[in-house]
């Protein structure tokens, strides 16, 4: 019996029986607990909306009611989203004055509850000896609200390929952030809270965002970047609670904290930093459906990270898929699929720990994270787990892929799954490159320093945001990917469902020609130096890899950044160039981008 057939009668006679008092107070909520609920804003104010967030651990079919203060459902919601966590929303989006009774209803149970007092109280206190007062612990309750906000708040279609200029856009839009002004304080309106994270810093500003704005306790680590045959370590950590940045009322020293303590401090190492070590702010997870939920991190071997933010079950016609966003140096935020032309993985003590983690949970009483010893005997975690190294290279993707995909597919569609992710790849190097040019057009004749040696990879400024070392080497990484995936089946059939009436051989004739159609099918567009369009397939990229290992430098005209032939149409519009010694600078390093491999530190 669903919470839709039971009625507002019987729900509002579960909450009698509960003895639910009507003015909010001392609220004995008539709930099993399998579910978390929670209210936003802090203080529900009458006329602004009322958001509603329900989350559970377990498949629930369930329904999330909301009782205006007549008793009369104002809000229904029966559509179980995500998947570990599982998680229902509703909103309210006028509510008048009264108290509003919140009920998770699965058969006759009632499996989640909460009150929300729509008045004209203040808005809560916000400020103390830190940065933000801490009023909750993190827990598998808060844990599981937090990976449903992360999925609701970079929610689109699996087809779309969603990209923010910074990440502040999301959470600014009130139909993506179920916790839309939730402090009261205007935070997240026009001239609210400003969020610009880079790719290191985009775990870290969400996972703060979030304990913020529920007053949970956040922390993170001075790290190094390793180098010298050393991974990276982290030694000092830093906590929210302690004394906040000077001057300002409270959102002036949130956004101090965010900007400088936070942004300052945060970069690549901590995401790479190993695993076994516990003075670490993220601990890698077991290769599984819970492991790879929304909010988990994915550090890759060279410095990028990604977040989670959606896994699509497999299907009998299309493989499972898992989405991610990440952040540019430019400040873009953007929706990728997980493949392994983007989710660099390699086994390199020297480069640290990478792979699928999550933040450390932190002691609110202690105010200190907790060691790995003490997450595996945790009830609320216990999943620290060194599985992700067990295996070697190709077994950490064979793993990953077993969890999206447990039942082996048709190779044809998981190849088409494949092209498009390559697709998607590069068509954000499209967005990428166009914001160097971008740049150009506002600072005329200038020329974008370049570092040298490995420094192309990361340093700090105009080069760190325009040009696309790492981004260029992932994709040459991923048409590599690409192009041996035929190979890949013939050599490894067995983890696939291939036609019974087809040798391997012909199988692999047949992705072969399959590669030939769809790429020449596909094809993306970038404006030239002149103003004019030009489109490529994804064959054309392809047959321009080599090119590509010199394409990087944002200081060349934008047909060399797509390795335009030098003899040929599409180029002849070029009228700028990198300087000479960038040029012969950039031969020099060539053989990395060649050999595919980032340079040791």
């Amino acid at each position: 019996m669903t919470c839709g057939r039971v009625g507002a009668a019987l729900v509002v006679a579960l909450w009698a029986a509960a003895g639910a008092r009507a003015d909010g107070g001392a609220v004995r909520c008539p709930s099993s607990g399998v579910a978390t609920v929670l209210t936003s804003p802090a203080t529900p104010r009458p006329g602004a909306p009322l958001r509603v967030l329900a989350a559970s651990e377990q498949p629930l079919d369930a329904t999330l009611t909301v009782a205006g203060p007549d008793g009369a459902p104002v809000a229904v919601a029966s559509e179980r989203q995500g998947g570990t966590p599982y998680w229902w929303s509703a909103e309210v989006a006028s509510p008048r004055a009264g108290t509003y009774r919140v009920t998770l209803v699965a058969g006759a149970d009632v499996v989640g509850c909460a009150v929300a007092v729509v008045g004209d109280g203040a808005a809560p206190r916000t400020s103390g000896s830190g940065v933000w007062p801490v009023t909750r612990a993190w827990d598998r309750a808060t844990e599981a609200l937090y990976s449903a906000w992360v999925e609701k708040l970079f929610d689109d279609p699996v087809d779309a390929e969603p990209a923010w200029h910074a990440l502040h856009e999301a959470t600014r839009d009130p139909a993506r952030n179920l916790l839309h002004d939730h402090l009261g304080l205007g935070e997240d309106d026009p001239s609210g809270l400003v969020l610009e994270p880079d790719c290191a810093d985009l775990p870290y500003f969400l996972r703060a965002y979030f304990s913020w704005k529920l007053g949970l306790p956040f922390g993170f680590s001075e790290c190094s970047r390793g180098g010298e045959g050393r991974p990276p370590r982290c030694t000092r950590w830093h906590s929210a609670s302690e004394p906040p940045p000077d001057g300002g009322g409270t959102l002036a020293r949130v956004q101090a904290f965010f900007a400088r303590r936070l942004a300052w401090v945060v970069q690549s190492g901590a995401g790479r930093a190993p695993a076994d070590d516990d003075r670490t702010d993220l601990y890698p997870t077991p290769l599984s459906v819970a492991g790879l939920r929304p909010g988990t991190v994915y550090a890759d071997p060279y410095g990028h990270t990604l977040v989670v933010v959606h896994r699509v079950p497999e299907t009998a016609t299309a493989p499972g898929l898992l989405l991610a966003v990440d952040a540019q140096p430019d400040g873009t935020v953007a929706r990728k699929r997980y493949w392994r032309g983007n989710f660099l993985f390699a086994l390199d003590p020297t480069l640290g720990s990478p792979g699928f983690k999550r933040f450390r949970p932190v002691d609110a009483r202690a105010n200190r994270p907790l060691t790995n010893r003490e997450i595996l005997a945790s009830p609320d975690y216990g999943d620290w787990s060194l599985e992700q190294y067990a295996a070697g290279v190709d077994g950490f993707y064979d793993h990953v892929d077993d969890v999206l995909s447990p039942t082996p597919l048709d190779p044809a569609r998981v190849f088409a799954a494949t092209i498009d992710a390559l697709g998607e790849q590069v068509g954000a190097r499209v967005r990428s490159v166009a914001n160097g040019e971008t740049w150009k057009a506002a600072h005329r004749g200038a020329v974008i320093a370049m570092p040298d040696g490995a420094q192309i990879f990361e340093t700090t400024g105009p080069w760190e945001d325009f040009a696309t070392p790492s981004r260029d080497l992932r994709l040459l990484i991923a048409l590599d990917v690409v192009r041996s995936f035929p190979a890949k089946v013939a050599a490894r059939p067995e983890r696939f469902a291939l036609p019974a009436d087809r040798p391997v051989e012909a199988v692999r004739a047949d992705l072969e020609a399959q590669w030939q159609r769809d790429a020449s099918a596909r094809s993306v567009s970038y404006v030239r130096s002149d103003g004019s369009p030009w489109t490529l397939t994804l064959a054309d990229v392809m047959a321009r890899a080599e090119a590509l290992e010199m394409a990087w430098n944002p200081n060349d005209c934008v047909e060399v950044r797509w390795g335009a032939p030098a003899d040929g149409p599409e180029r002849a519009t070029c009228v700028e160039r990198a300087p000479a010694p960038q040029e012969a600078r950039m031969a020099a390093v060539r053989d990395w981008f060649h050999q595919r491999r980032r340079p040791p530190r």
